[in-house]
């Protein structure tokens, strides 16, 4: 299990433990699950339907008859991890031990299960023989159950009987809402915290699934508390056959399913280092310290970028649209000699007739719309974003790659300039397509397997980044826009309200970009309200590449949460996403430099390290600490009104390794 004895009384009205702190154990070695001294135990023991198995920190219970998985901790807590499957299973087969566990079937359902003690967590493996579902595991039912960790955007922790979040998703919370965690969910996880009745420290549960596509977690209010149930469609032609759940005991910490899920990387060779991406390209290593911006109309110059650089911003990651006033080569080596980081935003997800396109990124060359689209069962193509065109397929583009050159090709114009790095829009997303086109056929996890393939040999020689990118992307792309947001499904149909968010003109200074907007209240609440944050994704991947917010949610766009953006910026070691255009970069330019100033050295020191430890310092969660890797920096931040222990509301503080005494920062009146 892992350790976490800080404890402080529990916040009114919330039932959680104020303070837990994910202490050494948070190393994540790749041992640092495993079960010590019970290797001869692993198989566990059978008795009628009752099959215990060792995991560490205690014995998990399994019902064979209904997939009832409860847990016995060491030091005596009785945990229910899941209620029986919903709706039953029918009557179960013959029980077969195997070395590790056992093996059984419920026949009616056409599955096969499977469970073992593997690294000192309760794996369970189904496998269906025809296409169906389940529900389940059903979690949340223990009446100990405190708070549910979703890994929506940076993550949340949500007291369960929170009122805001046992509401339905139109007043801005979650009961009755399901989730596709394939798509909708930064990490394949979700954990509870169990308070810390009944013995020392509290105590919790981490939910993996590496099968994640052809599932979704469910949201319900029973009796007023937070539950959540997975279902997972089998589905032969998905490809989701199979289904996996590994469960793991915890101290209860907000981010311990987050750092279970560290562990399961690493063990697994699949975790990424930022250190290992800049020895490969050095230029990896201008993202430590960088501020990320957008740039328009003067500020995509020679000038604007001197202009950067007299403010005193050392290092910043500068994009642009690959419209038809693209960053040119002077302002590309201004941006390089600087020791900033450039390159276009692009895509390799839409076509659309070379005649009526919109933009230039969605022309290609010869047939490759309409051949490439992608297509629906019944022959239709795959509609594009926002109705423009259509997705084009992977597997089109992986086949006619080596003859045709089409991705180098467009990779080789867009970056002839000189640019050094690349944004290339959607491929790490959740968003991937079964298509049925004959002659490029591919199921969902084929088409995740192509987009890592053309991601990898991009980020060879250039610094990649892509929109809101999932764990399963991570050892590929650098930096990634988009899985730092919590986003709320209204945000949408917000975006889509032209009046309110603003367009796309004028062309030099979009509004949808630059109007500031006003969050209604609930969206703000589910979004950006501090109380609910966890930071789950830096938990996970923090050390392996560089977060940020979404492009259309700078940080002057949200004028009412630019002190809470600024403070969880600081706090998680992130960086703050712009756009800036010649007159925004007049009036907020020695604002955004006094903040990249303080900025810099913290992440040049701590970007690539893992995030080992979050707690909340006071009952109500307004203050906040982050430590990163072995003490190289500890972050305090104050999101309340009040001074906590001489750090004033609305403020942070970090203290370096080296440093003799913290780093002050007020981002409401930030000094240069």
């Amino acid at each position: 299990m892992i350790s976490d004895a800080s404890k402080s009384p529990e916040k009114t009205g919330r039932s959680r433990t104020a303070t837990r702190v994910l202490a050494a154990s948070l190393a994540l070695t790749a041992t640092t699950f495993g079960v010590a001294g019970c290797d001869s135990a692993a198989a566990g023991t059978l008795e009628g339907s009752r099959l215990e198995l060792p995991v560490r920190g205690g014995t998990a219970v399994v019902d064979t008859a209904s997939l009832a998985v409860n847990a016995r901790t060491d030091d005596g807590r009785q945990l229910v991890l899941s209620a029986p499957a919903g709706g039953g299973l029918g009557k179960p087969g013959p029980v077969t031990r195997t070395a590790d566990g056992a093996r059984w079937s419920y026949p009616a359902k056409g599955l096969t299960v499977t469970a073992s003690s593997e690294r000192g967590r309760l794996r369970i493996k189904l496998r269906a023989d025809r296409d169906g579902s389940v529900s389940w595991p059903v979690t949340g039912t223990d009446r100990a159950a405190s708070a549910v960790q979703i890994p929506r955007g940076e993550g949340l922790d949500i007291p369960v009987k929170d009122a805001f979040w046992n509401a339905g998703p139109e007043r801005g919370g979650l009961a009755g809402s399901s989730v596709d965690m394939g798509e909708a969910l930064s990490l394949p996880l979700w954990g509870y915290s169990m308070g810390g009745a009944g013995g020392k420290g509290g105590s919790g549960v981490s939910y993996l699934t590496p099968t994640d596509l052809g599932t979704s977690l469910k949201f319900a209010s029973t009796g007023g508390r937070l539950r959540t149930t997975a279902e997972h469609a089998f589905d032969a032609g998905e490809g989701t056959r199979d289904y996996e759940i590994s469960f793991a005991l915890t101290d209860g910490s907000p981010v311990a399913s987050a750092a279970d899920y560290r562990s399961y990387l690493n063990q697994r060779g699949q975790l990424g280092s930022l250190n290992r991406k800049i020895r490969q390209n050095p230029a990896n290593g201008k993202l430590l310290g960088a501020f990320h911006a957008y740039v328009w109309g003067d500020a995509r110059t020679a000038a604007g970028v001197d202009k950067l650089k007299k403010l005193g911003v050392d290092r910043m990651w500068l994009g642009y649209d690959a419209d038809a006033d693209p960053m040119k080569a002077q302002a590309v080596r201004a941006a390089k000699k600087a020791g900033y980081l450039v390159g276009p935003y692009d895509t390799f997800d839409n076509g659309q007739d070379p005649k009526s396109a919109d933009t230039s990124t969605s022309v290609w060359p010869g047939r490759v719309y309409p051949d490439f689209c992608i297509r629906k069962a019944d022959g239709t193509p795959q509609t594009g974003f926002h109705g423009r065109g259509c997705y084009l397929s992977s597997r089109a583009f992986e086949q006619a790659e080596p003859a045709k050159h089409y991705l180098a090709d467009r990779t080789r114009t867009m970056v002839a300039n000189g640019a050094d790095s690349y944004f290339l829009d959607v491929d790490a997303t959740g968003e991937v397509f079964r298509d049925h086109t004959k002659g490029h056929e591919m199921t969902k996890a084929e088409d995740r397997v192509n987009r890592l393939a053309r991601m990898q040999r991009l980020s060879k020689n250039l610094v990649l980044g892509s929109e809101s990118a999932q764990a399963w992307a991570n050892k590929v792309v650098a930096y990634n826009h988009g899985a730092l947001t919590p986003v709320d499904d209204g945000l949408w149909k917000l975006e889509k309200d032209r009046k309110t968010w603003g367009g796309y003109y004028p062309e030099k200074a979009p509004a949808t970009f630059f109007k500031p907007v006003r969050l209604p209240r609930q969206m703000a609440t589910a979004m950006y309200d501090p109380t609910y944050r966890a930071p789950l994704y830096e938990t996970a991947l923090h050390g392996s590449l560089v977060n940020a917010e979404r492009w259309e949610l700078s940080y002057e766009k949200l004028p009412e949460q630019k002190t809470t953006r600024a403070l969880l910026a600081m706090l998680y070691n992130t960086p703050l996403n712009y756009v800036l255009d010649g007159p925004t970069l007049e009036k907020k330019g020695p604002e955004m430099a006094a903040l990249q100033k303080y900025f810099s050295p913290l992440h040049r020191a701590a970007g690539a390290e893992q995030l080992t430890s979050f707690r909340w310092l006071t009952r109500d969660r307004s203050v906040q600490r982050t430590v990163f890797g072995d003490g190289a920096l500890t972050v305090t931040a104050n999101f309340g009104s009040r001074a906590h222990e001489g750090l004033p509301g609305g403020c942070v503080d970090a203290k370096l390794r080296t440093d003799d005494k913290p780093r002050r920062l007020c981002p409401a009146q930030p000094k240069g």
